[in-house]
């Protein structure tokens, strides 16, 4: 017998499976290529929240210096959530065709320079193309959610991609919190004129946004992969063709519209809200408008937690009632947001909403790597 000290060394620090994906999800960890390919790809999408959320907090002063009206506010709204659809859909065969880490880092470097130019808008008009350009960074979270398919097996990966994606929404909530103080800062110490302070702010997100780096794969880039296996080149239409008709797929794009969507909407606007409704000066409104963002920390990484216990237990049955369960419920929560009128009161419920709807982003993506291993 072979003395113990002489057996092959795993090259990996977690448990894999046959396909070297991890088996253990582990978050306090840095080790390479599984928990190191994590950090790096929520900290990318962190960025790009970052950016895409720092305008909200701030458009009470966006809104009186540029003219801009309500319906200019809500078109920009709009645009911003339009522009992550369109880019979302190229991301996914992007991942495919380059793998998920060239994909993340040429989308961020490609639109950090949008948010900087926030600086230089002079119309509404303008402002409207920079929220469309700005949430092309969005797409982002395609990148993030394949790059954790490919490193951790189906019995930890719902609940990767909803730490990954709740720690990275975090970023929405961070805005919310440090824009404002940023822009105080701008005006109180450097004495800058409220029309430059604003501007001057968003240069800071921009920056912030060109991070990342890591491997694809637990065995190495993406393109080295393709060649060992000599997997023929892949075609953009066939691949677009087979993701759009697979109908599970646009039920679950259906699920996680009426979950991010609320979201992302809640985002956009709560600031504002709480700023117009309830007289609450600028910096109150971004706190509380943090707080759902903040909830991420935990909300959507519990919904991928309950998901892949309810796998566990009851199958994929189980976690697609998980799901129905947690977003009916933060369906109610939505309509009673809407009717109550006392500051404490809508706090309260802000916050109970962020942790349900959050937990059915997480439910959804426990679902999603079960639909189509090759084209979602």
């Amino acid at each position: 017998m072979e003395p113990q000290s002489l057996k092959l060394q795993s090259p990996f620090s977690l448990p894999v499976d046959s396909d070297n994906k991890a088996t253990e999800f582990r978050p306090l960890q840095i080790s390479p290529p599984h928990m190191r390919a994590f950090h790096l790809a929520w900290l990318s999408l962190f960025s790009c929240f970052f950016s895409t959320f720092s305008i909200p907090p701030l458009l009470p002063i966006i809104r009186d210096d540029l003219k801009l009206t309500e319906t200019d506010i809500g078109n920009a709204g709009i645009a911003s959530f339009v522009g992550s659809i369109f880019s979302r859909l190229a991301m996914g065969p992007a991942c495919d065709l380059m793998g998920p880490r060239l994909a993340s880092a040429t989308l961020s470097l490609a639109t950090a320079p949008i948010i900087m130019s926030a600086s230089l808008v002079t119309s509404p008009t303008c402002f409207i193309l920079i929220r469309f350009g700005v949430g092309f960074s969005l797409a982002n979270f395609v990148a993030t959610q394949f790059w954790m398919t490919s490193m951790f097996s189906p019995s930890v990966v719902g609940l990767a991609n909803g730490v990954s994606a709740g720690w990275a929404n975090m970023g929405a909530g961070v805005a919310q919190l440090v824009m404002p103080q940023i822009y105080y800062l701008l005006v109180s110490l450097l004495d800058l004129p409220v029309s430059t302070a604003w501007r001057v702010s968003f240069l800071i997100p921009g920056l912030f946004q060109a991070l990342a780096y890591g491997q694809d794969l637990p065995s190495g880039s993406y393109k080295d992969f393709r060649k060992a296996i000599k997997t023929p080149k892949d075609n953009f239409s066939e691949m677009l063709y087979n993701g759009l008709t697979n109908y599970r797929g646009w039920i679950l794009a259906l699920t996680y519209g009426y979950c991010f969507g609320s979201e992302l909407t809640t985002d956009n606007i709560i600031a504002q809200y709480f700023y117009d409704r309830f007289g609450v000066n600028l910096q109150v409104a971004g706190m509380i408008a943090a707080s759902v963002g903040l909830a991420n920390l935990f909300s959507r990484p519990m919904g991928g937690a309950l998901s892949d216990k309810m796998g566990r237990s009851f199958g994929m049955r189980g976690r697609l009632w998980g799901l129905w369960l947690v977003q009916t419920v933060a369906g109610l929560l939505c309509v009673l947001l809407g009717r109550v009128n006392s500051l404490w009161g809508s706090i309260a419920v802000l916050c109970i909403f962020s942790v349900f709807v959050q937990a059915a982003s997480g439910l959804t993506f426990g679902v999603v790597p079960f639909v189509s291993k090759r084209y979602v």
